[in-house]
């Protein structure tokens, strides 16, 4: 008996004790796992914005995380969260690798212009109207001669024509102004179109749209001077409309707008060119800026906006085509193109909002669209990242004006409105 009772003490303690291991050891887990939690919290803001930034890059958009980012995320999600406007941004949209080329600058224009359009016409670059800053717009041209490479001369555009926003377009002589923004700040799109005679710097009214639209994609094609999608009278809601009407030397040869195939998306900001007897229209966004309500002098309101890289094409089928997209999204390239030993030329433009400040972010590359193998290629960078530029190509020389630039190399922000003209020689 005295035995039995003393295995039987024995059992009681081993269990005891056993129990006591496993509280330890569950407590040690817990401890671990906290551990491994707290050291992990400090970063893990960061990491769940690279993976947000790889899944984009894996579907194409091309974005990859600097180490800079990874290093300030989280202290930029604490300052964001506090609602202080000392954000941190860093280069989270990193540029693509390309060449680097050797830029000259040469001389500004005479005003600073965002938002501003321009023609080219042998070695006379015209530029039209466009933002001084946000409260000024302009209403006149400024002309360049590639060939003595000065601002040789200045003119007055209508009073009814918009200042922003156009749509334009030329047959070599004529050039022709569609619709757009009249006036500062986020005001009202006017449906008034006109026509420039640069022999005679006449202007002539044509009939007006259907409907007012901010920033169409334009050109003329087969005769007839083609107007599609844009922003609607809003400025945010994207327009799908396709209109057309019959031009010769600077006149309307009827009275009314002729509907076309609708674009398969709609959005302005975007690069419209014919070539090779067929019509493309390339990247561009959804969504903009909008008035704000009840303001009286219109003043801009943040909206959500979506920036893309997709080609369209139209040719005799009078179908839309889709097209390999651009190596990243890219818009505000109205004017950022020129067509180059049968490849279009895009420069900057903007790219999709940084995904936590929301933040516009610029583009510095130089892409190649090869109209024969129907490819993109990066060929160069830009001296800064920049938006709205107005491209020429003259003699071997790529030049560019104007635009709203970077905030510096590591900060793609937009920041100064420029008038400062730049080149470079491009060889393909």
């Amino acid at each position: 008996m005295a035995r039995l009772g003393h295995n039987q003490i024995i059992k009681h303690v081993s269990t005891k004790l056993m129990f006591v291991i496993s509280c330890v050891a569950l407590l040690a887990a817990a401890f671990v796992a906290d551990f491994l939690w707290a050291s992990s919290s400090s970063i893990s803001s960061a990491y769940r914005s690279v993976a947000f930034k790889w899944a984009l890059q894996k579907s194409g958009n091309i974005v990859v995380p600097s180490p800079l980012s990874l290093k300030h995320e989280n202290k930029k999600e604490e300052i964001i969260s506090e609602g202080n406007d000392r954000e941190l941004l860093s280069a989270t949209f990193a540029d693509l690798p390309a060449p680097e080329l050797k830029w000259e600058q040469m001389p500004s224009a005479p005003v600073p212009r965002l938002d501003g359009y321009a023609i080219q016409i042998k070695n006379l670059f015209y530029v039209f109207v466009g933002y001084g800053t946000i409260n000024h717009v302009h209403s006149h041209v400024d002309v360049y001669d590639f060939t003595s490479d000065k601002w040789v001369d200045r003119f007055d555009t209508p009073k009814e024509m918009a200042n922003s926003h156009l749509g334009v377009a030329t047959d070599g002589r004529y050039i022709y102004i569609v619709s757009g923004q009249y006036g500062p700040q986020c005001r009202t799109a006017i449906p008034n179109t006109f026509s420039l005679d640069t022999q005679t710097k006449s202007w002539e009214s044509l009939p007006p749209l259907p409907a007012p639209r901010y920033a169409p994609p334009t050109q003329l094609w087969r005769g007839r001077l083609h107007v599609m999608g844009g922003s609607k009278e809003n400025r945010h809601t994207p327009a799908y409309d396709h209109w057309s009407i019959a031009v010769k030397d600077g006149k309307a040869l009827e009275r009314n707008w002729r509907t076309e195939v609708p674009i398969p998306r709609g959005g302005p900001h975007r690069t419209c060119i014919a070539v090779n007897d067929r019509l493309f229209v390339i990247g561009g966004q959804e969504g903009d800026f909008m008035p704000k309500p009840g303001s009286p002098i219109y003043k801009c309101s943040r909206r959500r906006e979506v920036v893309y890289g997709d080609v369209y094409m139209l040719d005799d089928e009078m179908k839309w085509k889709t097209l390999p997209s651009m190596p990243k999204p890219d818009s505000h390239i109205e004017c950022a193109w020129v067509l180059v030993n049968n490849s279009i030329i895009i420069t900057g433009g903007t790219t999709e909002k940084h995904p936590l400040t929301k933040r516009m972010i610029l583009v510095g590359e130089i892409f190649r669209f090869d109209l024969e193998s129907m490819t993109w290629s990066v060929i160069g960078k830009l001296p800064f990242r920049i938006k709205t530029t107005l491209t020429g190509f003259w003699n071997g020389w790529l030049y560019f004006t104007s635009g709203q630039r970077d905030r510096g190399p590591d900060n793609p922000q937009p920041q100064k409105v420029i008038g400062e003209m730049w080149r470079t020689r491009l060889h393909l």
